[in-house]
């Protein structure tokens, strides 16, 4: 897998780690997509679409295949962050962040080997997502999660 469709897969699993990929979420992708390349010559709508129906019969399975994705390969510094920016970006987006969004977010960030040092001397902001966890118990994806049948042609075209 190439690192744009890291980053594809990161906004992803980021919009719909709290079981509903918002409107705002969506637009932020299709902004990527058309005003940066950020995804180069990824059919984004296709590749979306396949990961809607990927986490729809997998469920949870298919985050913690992200999660794992992401700590089997050696990204550069550059990726790391880029990554980091992504998931942070794509919680922010609807204007509500949810504590099962970060909670992911504090799964997929040590997977990454970046320091809080590095992330902060970028995104000096962001210091709360890089808090320590208050809640004392662990987390554990709830493998009966079942995220509802998005179907990205009909929210993208509605823009």
């Amino acid at each position: 897998m190439n690192i744009s469709e890291i980053y594809l897969l990161t906004a992803f699993v980021c919009s719909a780690c709290d079981g509903d990929i918002a409107p705002e979420e969506v637009a932020l992708v299709k902004k990527w997509s058309e005003n940066n390349n950020q995804f180069g010559d990824i059919d984004v709508e296709s590749k979306l679409n396949d990961y809607v129906r990927s986490i729809n019969k997998n469920g949870s399975r298919f985050l913690r295949d992200y999660l794992q994705r992401l700590k089997s390969n050696e990204f550069s510094k550059e990726e790391q962050i880029e990554i980091i920016r992504i998931a942070i970006e794509m919680i922010e987006a609807d204007g509500q962040i949810l504590y099962s969004e970060v909670k992911f977010f504090k799964k997929l960030r040590p997977c990454l080997s970046l320091t809080d040092e590095e992330i902060l001397e970028v995104m000096p902001d962001k210091e709360d997502f890089l808090l320590p966890d208050i809640k004392t118990t662990e987390f554990f994806f709830d493998d009966d999660i079942k995220f509802e049948e998005i179907n990205f042609s009909n929210i993208l075209k509605n823009e």
